[in-house]
């Protein structure tokens, strides 16, 4: 008996496959690398490759349950090959043809073409520029915000507005005609369809309307607020920052436009003041009205309910910039925000000269609406879109926009 064959390893019966379909049995020893394994398996399937000695690393042996690439230099117990398992036999992928120089040439070439200006290159092309001393700073301090400067705009006209409607002879009958307007408006009101809804699953008519305020007339979020909060031992508090009921505003100007009655037939200057005070009375009545959800979001990180309110107030309900006012030097204060434009200056003088601003500065609706956005920034939209206020409106931002650029 031959020693080799005393000491031989076990063999194993392997099942190969190739990629064309074709399926045999080898027998080999488990101390058979994969290599040879690999040729015997070349010898079978693929004629001519004994004279070809790059066939052999221009294939690969895969073992099919595990997924893995078998190393030529290791052996088959050396992978762990198991009698029965069963190997594919797959070509190998040609590698990419490399890049002939031309083609180098040209990429590069493109890249040079497409690669951003360096410093010298910026400075040799500029030359010839006239040198111009410029601050950046006082550059970036005049590009005033509209939206901040709007503001002051809107306090200064609202004092033009009010003389003027004051001068004229009708100006009861004007103050009626906009405390109509006021009456009008629906932000205060509740959606009667959503509520009916919200009643009729049961929920209690107060609970459901402070539902729909919180979340924008939504009844899909206000059901599921009353459902995440119907444990909730406030569920039924007012909401923060609201407003004293309609009634009493409504008594209010009421009382107002019985007092104004004969203070304009009076005529003089008695009636002129006595409008004022109504004028008052309607910039009371369209206070400022925080976003309930705001007010709550930050007075949960600890913040006074006032402060909170005057956050939001500076920063037109905008809860993350009301946030980083709170946590910041608090500028502008709310003080600041009755402040109003400088009347001398170039930007006042051609707001007021524009036709267009003249004549809307004679309709009380006007004035009602830059007193709404001086105290409701959010509601600056509903008045561009108004057919009345908006055209006057596009005639100050263009001759802000037109001012600030030069």
């Amino acid at each position: 008996v031959q020693e080799e064959k005393i000491f031989a390893g076990k063999v194993l019966r392997l099942h190969v496959c190739t990629m064309e379909g074709a399926e045999w049995l080898e027998e080999v020893p488990e101390d058979t690398t994969v290599e040879k394994l690999k040729e015997r398996c070349l010898k079978h399937c693929v004629p001519g490759s004994s004279e070809d000695p790059k066939a052999v690393t221009h294939h690969k042996l895969i073992h099919a349950t595990s997924e893995k690439v078998l190393t030529d230099t290791k052996t088959v117990l050396e992978e762990n090959i198991q009698d029965r398992d069963v190997l594919l036999l797959i070509k190998k992928r040609a590698p990419p043809p490399l890049p002939k120089m031309a083609d180098v040439s040209a990429e590069e070439k493109r890249k040079q073409e497409q690669k951003a200006p360096d410093k010298e290159a910026i400075l040799k092309a500029t030359a010839n520029l006239p040198a111009r001393s410029v601050d950046r700073t006082v550059a970036h301090h005049n590009m005033r915000d509209f939206q901040t400067e709007l503001r002051k705009i809107l306090v200064s006209l609202i004092e033009v507005a009010q003389k003027l409607l004051a001068l004229n002879p009708d100006a009861v009958e004007l103050f009626k005609k906009a405390n109509a307007m006021l009456d009008e408006d629906e932000e205060d009101r509740v959606d009667e369809i959503a509520l009916r809804q919200l009643t009729e699953m049961g929920f209690p008519e107060s609970r459901a309307v402070k539902a729909l305020r919180l979340n924008h007339m939504s009844v899909t979020q206000a059901m599921e607020w009353l459902i995440e909060h119907a444990d909730d031992p406030t569920v039924d508090a007012p909401l923060p920052g609201q407003t004293p009921s309609e009634a009493t505003a409504e008594a209010g100007a009421s009382s107002a436009e019985a007092t104004a009655g004969p203070s304009a037939e009076a005529g003089g200057e008695e009636a002129k003041d006595e409008l004022t005070e109504i004028f008052k009375k309607i910039r009371r009545k369209r206070e400022f009205r925080p976003d309930p959800r705001a007010v709550i979001a930050l007075m949960e990180m600890g913040f006074d309910e006032k402060e909170v309110v005057d956050a939001l107030r500076v920063n037109n309900n905008q809860q993350n910039a009301a946030c980083e006012w709170l946590l910041g030097d608090r500028k502008p204060s709310p003080e600041d925000l009755d402040k109003g434009i400088d009347t001398n200056s170039p930007l006042f003088q051609a707001i007021l000269e524009n036709p267009v601003v003249q004549l809307g500065l004679t309709n009380p609706k006007t004035l009602l609406a830059f007193e709404d956005m001086l105290e409701n920034p959010l509601n600056s939209t509903q008045w561009m879109n108004d057919p009345e206020t908006g055209p006057v409106m596009l005639q100050i931002s263009r001759i802000f926009q037109t001012l600030n650029r030069t």
